[in-house]
């Protein structure tokens, strides 16, 4: 496995959000945790970013123990995240917002061959890459923060939200685009709301409930049990 998430548990202000969580990501897999609002799918996904602390737990990639590593090197060991609502600097042009995933020594060596790579992926980036960020569409914008990790050139993506306000148009480039970064060989664990797009493009899924995982599964297994179709799809 390439992630190995065990017994995390991790909150706010001494209030647990997630209790005794466990999860793998294996090499180019798309994994997919769906749950309702509150269940503590970004404490998780933040958890492992490493922008949360876990209370308790341990986080291993490729065998490497993360739990001890100080927040601002987990990207130096292959993590990147794309954020809910993007969190672009809006006042600077895409191309710089690009420029800002490639701080990393190793990642700023490959910058030209990166930004051929994003700009093969999102071509309206390439089009748009001195116009400032804060101007784009919501789809474009969100093709900037994805850009942008993989600037960092990661072995895990985590994408928390990534559909969120976007117009429904978009939404299905969107996944068809994570699609495609996974055909290049890139693990990816997705927090998404939509759970039919995220149970769609997913080898395997986990459901989230009240900071606890209740079920997962091949996603056509999950999807086929009563209690996911009357909770997550109205059926």
């Amino acid at each position: 496995m390439l992630l190995e998430a065990r017994n995390l548990t991790n909150g706010y202000g001494g209030a647990p959000a997630i209790w005794d969580v466990s999860i793998d990501v294996g090499e180019g897999e798309i994994i997919s945790v769906i749950g309702p609002n509150g269940a503590g799918k970004s404490t998780l996904i933040n958890t492992i970013a490493g922008l949360l602390r876990g209370q308790t737990g341990s986080l291993r990639l490729g065998g490497t123990e993360l739990s001890t590593v100080p927040s601002h090197q987990i990207c130096n060991h292959g993590i990147a995240l794309v954020p809910e609502g993007r969190r672009l600097f809006t006042g600077m042009s895409v191309e710089e917002n690009l420029e800002i995933g490639c701080y990393r020594s190793a990642a700023r060596r490959n910058r030209d061959q990166s930004l051929e790579r994003v700009y093969g992926l999102f071509p309206v980036l390439r089009e748009r890459r001195q116009q400032l960020a804060g101007t784009l569409s919501g789809g474009q914008q969100q093709m900037v923060a994805i850009a942008r990790a993989l600037m960092t050139q990661p072995r895990l993506l985590l994408l928390d939200e990534p559909s969120l306000g976007l117009a429904p148009s978009i939404v299905g480039d969107m996944f068809r685009i994570i699609r495609t970064i996974q055909s290049e060989g890139m693990a990816i664990l997705l927090v998404e709301q939509n759970v039919l797009q995220a149970m769609e493009i997913a080898d395997r899924a986990y459901v989230l409930e009240e900071g606890r995982i209740v079920a997962s599964g091949l996603p056509r297994e999950l999807l086929a049990q009563s209690r996911i179709k009357e909770a997550y799809l109205g059926l």
